[in-house]
């Protein structure tokens, strides 16, 4: 996880973002309630939510009988389409003739 009190890190980029007034006085609230700047405050947050978020997308868990299924799914040969090779053979909406 991303720290947000790292002391040997730079902070060199800027996030800037629109809100309304009252998100605002709640940000400044919550932010003096944990004796933090606002800034600090929604660094932190925004980096504890991101670690919430991104878990499930970066790895999954399978069971043995899961795995081996999808390693059979990634091996097995391709199935026929005929109506997606019939649509990609057409010419598209974009496709033009020649002019002469």
């Amino acid at each position: 996880m991303v720290s947000s009190r790292s002391e040997n890190t730079t902070r060199s980029e800027k996030l800037d973002l629109r809100l309304t007034p009252e998100a605002k006085r709640v940000l400044q609230s919550a932010a003096a309630a944990s004796q933090r700047s606002v800034s600090e405050f929604v660094l932190e947050s925004a980096l504890q939510r991101a670690a919430e978020t991104l878990p499930d997308r970066q790895r999954f868990g399978l069971s043995a009988d899961a795995w081996a299924a999808f390693q059979d799914a990634l091996d097995a040969p391709p199935r026929a389409k005929p109506r997606l090779a019939r649509l990609l053979a057409g010419k598209g909406p974009f496709d033009r003739t020649p002019k002469k």
